[in-house]
């Protein structure tokens, strides 16, 4: 059976019958986070972008339990030159949009975000497990065209969309966003945070509720595995 557990904010835990998968690991300094970085398990870190409330404690959680981590090129150097080996770092010097690369029979594809960032560029992820079943992690993003053809190019069952506003999208974008993708499920995240951002999920489901996608949205608890919506 696979889970998923969102940590707060953007970052999520994905756990397969093999592996578990960390996504933007901020956990030490996250309000919402209810786990510390010391004793959280990885298998594969995925990091976005190098922003603190994103990259979080990917280094350390890689140090501390021998998990691979992907990240775009000019970030995993950064890295490594902190310290990350080479040899746990997927494809030995990170990754780029478009390309892909399987870890334990799940194929990791890097996507764009609209956002910033100091080294590289933001991004995105799909992962598509070994089942089939596929998941859109946006990173921190605002709207882009592009997203249609993600979703014609992968079937998504399930998207991980910021909502918060201010430095990503908003609800009634990522409504859009989500019609867009063609996700058959999605879970708003990057809100509640801070107080500049959206403090709920109601507005996201009012603007889902618009484009006939009722049912579409799963709000997830802080800290609470849950079996992948279908």
């Amino acid at each position: 059976m696979t889970t998923l557990t969102w940590h707060g904010h953007s970052a999520f835990a994905l756990t397969t019958p093999k592996q578990t998968i960390l996504i933007d690991p901020w956990f030490d300094g996250n309000p919402s986070a209810q786990v510390k970085a010391d004793t959280i398990a990885a298998d594969l870190v995925l990091v976005t972008h190098d922003h603190g409330d994103h990259l979080g404690q990917a280094l350390e959680i890689c140090k501390r339990t021998g998990a691979s981590l992907g990240c775009i090129v000019e970030l995993a150097a950064k890295l490594q030159e902190q310290g990350l080996p080479p040899e746990q770092t997927l494809n030995g010097i990170g990754f780029n949009i478009g390309g892909t690369v399987v870890h334990n029979g799940i194929a990791v594809t890097m996507t764009q975000a609209t956002h910033s960032c100091a080294l590289g560029v933001p991004v995105g992820f799909i992962l598509r497990l070994e089942d089939g079943y596929t998941i859109y992690h946006a990173g921190d993003t605002g709207i882009f065209s592009s997203m249609a053809m993600w979703g014609k190019l992968y079937n998504i069952d399930l998207a991980l969309l910021p909502i918060g506003g201010t430095f990503t999208m908003d609800a009634a974008q990522a409504a859009l966003a989500t019609m867009m993708l063609r996700a058959k499920k999605v879970v708003p995240m990057h809100w509640g945070t801070f107080p500049v951002l959206a403090q709920n999920c109601s507005q996201f489901k009012k603007e889902l509720q618009k484009m006939d996608m009722d049912d579409a949205m799963v709000c997830l608890e802080v800290n609470t595995p849950v079996n992948l919506p279908r």
